[in-house]
């Protein structure tokens, strides 16, 4: 990337200063290369995401960032209602609170390894996965509204999980001000049949050991243990999430004009908060964020089913379930005055730190657990806010490793079958029902995953407890 114009603030923070129709800066967190790789493009959106109306503070861009739809994936801005601000149906994204839960086994990874080969046939077997694949689950006209109202709370009342997985979700497994009428038709009709379901592209589900324990402390507090086998479950709001993004983002495109917003970007179309639109907007979103929540739940009800089979372990415990294309109404301090503000992040999850009233009690010392997958050949993360956190990005950190090359570029240099034998040669089972999709997914189509958390623990955003090395990953 061209760094005309950038200014250096420290070793992993940058800013472009507000210019043109920029109405705020861009801030940038990453070291002298991953700035050096960015996409041009990625910057251009951040530019134009920082001209919206009613932004606040700046348009935050973290050490996974890459160009996307509109905003860039792993980008965070705020707006003001009181200022104009908007919502935009591209700053959420087409996959809704897609987002990543963690699992805890309990079991040491000798045990587990020594079985993955079956272990990974049946959880393939189990959870449904790959483009436009049904569950089990059809449900009613009235059970899909009282999922999309209810969200995990819907899942755990059918006993699809307990009472003690809804303190390890965020808002406790359901967002409040979901509106399932402002659902269409047709995105209903896409969920019906997908509720428990994977998905296709960067969606897995992961059975890891931890590699490495990083905070002692922070570990301990999570359940974290050297050795021992989590599983992660990474998907979103399928079908349904997907055409309440297309949806909202043709309406407010038609509608930009009478507004009076002058768009930078086609695919920055967006409606003042206080309008109709935007409200109706926000209902329909909150309705696929808990159809989202349920998706995680009624997975996690599965993957218990085949570990209670195997090895009769019957608990997994839920550590934490974080969302990461969202926008959430929170409350921040902006130029010394604290307000309410609509927080987008796309591709980025909240960070909260120790202490913060929305934890659970038993996690509270610690700070919120951020779940940062990788890739299938390079391992993940966890991480936790700090107590600065708040302070930067609005209390957000990366979710994942970001892309280096496009899904193309991937296809052009890899094969699936070839990195299906190099990672089982590793000791790594991968299933998934398309070589296609391991293809784009290949692990050196992304960035350096830890490079990138060190990043982000560097620049004050998160801080790393543990390093997760996979064993078996059945992909979308």
């Amino acid at each position: 990337m061209n760094v005309v114009g950038v200014e250096r603030r420290s070793a992993w923070e940058w800013r472009v200063p507000a210019t043109g129709a920029m109405r705020v800066p861009v801030v940038l967190y990453a070291d002298a290369t991953l700035l050096e790789g960015l996409d041009e493009r990625a910057l251009e959106q951040a530019r134009h995401v920082a001209s919206l109306p009613g932004i606040v503070g700046a348009c935050y861009a973290l050490p996974d960032a890459h160009w996307g739809y509109g905003f860039p994936i792993g980008a965070v801005a705020a707006f003001d209602p009181e200022q104009g601000g908007v919502i935009s149906a591209g700053g959420v994204g087409f996959d809704i609170s897609c987002g990543v839960r963690m699992l805890l086994t309990g079991l040491p990874r000798a045990v587990v390894h020594a079985r993955r080969v079956e272990l990974a046939d049946a959880l393939f077997d189990s959870v449904p996965c790959g483009m436009g694949r049904g569950g089990r689950l059809r449900l009613s006209d009235h059970e899909l509204d009282m999922l999309l109202a209810g969200g995990a709370r819907w899942a755990v009342k059918h006993e699809f999980g307990c009472e003690a997985d809804l303190e390890r979700i965020e808002e406790r497994g359901c967002v409040e001000g979901a509106d399932p009428g402002s659902v269409s038709l047709h995105a209903r009709e896409r969920q019906r049949a997908e509720v428990g379901t994977l998905g296709s592209g960067n969606h897995y589900l992961e059975v890891q050991h931890v590699a490495e324990v990083l905070d002692a402390r922070a570990a301990a507090a999570f359940g974290l243990v050297e050795g021992e086998v989590v599983v992660t479950i990474h998907c979103g709001s399928r079908g349904l999430g997907h055409q309440v993004g297309t949806d909202y983002l043709r309406e407010m495109l038609g509608a930009a004009r009478s507004f009076g917003i002058e768009l930078p970007d086609r695919e920055l179309a967006c409606a003042p908060l206080r309008s109709e639109l935007g409200r109706r907007y926000l209902g329909a979103m909150r309705a696929a964020s808990n159809c989202a929540l349920a998706n995680r739940q009624v997975i996690t009800h599965i993957v218990r089913l085949v570990f209670a089979r195997l090895f009769q372990q019957h608990e997994l415990p839920l550590l934490y379930d974080v969302s990461h294309n969202t926008c959430r109404e929170e409350r921040h301090e902006v130029n010394g005055r604290e307000c309410t503000l609509f927080v987008h992040r796309k591709g980025a999850t909240r960070a909260l730190g120790p202490g913060h009233p929305e934890l659970p009690l038993d996690l509270r010392g610690a700070g919120q657990p951020v779940l940062v997958g990788g890739s299938m050949g390079t391992g993940s993360w966890v991480l936790a806010g700090t107590s600065a956190s708040s302070q930067r990005a609005f209390g957000s950190a990366c979710h994942g490793a970001g892309r280096a090359m496009s899904r193309n570029e991937a296809l052009r240099r890899w094969t699936g079958s070839t990195l299906v034998h190099e990672l089982a040669e590793r000791g790594i089972v991968v299933r998934s029902p398309s070589f296609r999709g391991i293809a784009e997914e290949a692990p050196e189509a992304y960035k350096d995953v830890h490079r990138v958390v060190e990043i982000a623990e560097r620049a004050g955003l998160a801080r790393r407890v543990a390093r997760l090395e996979p064993v078996a990953c059945i992909k979308g």
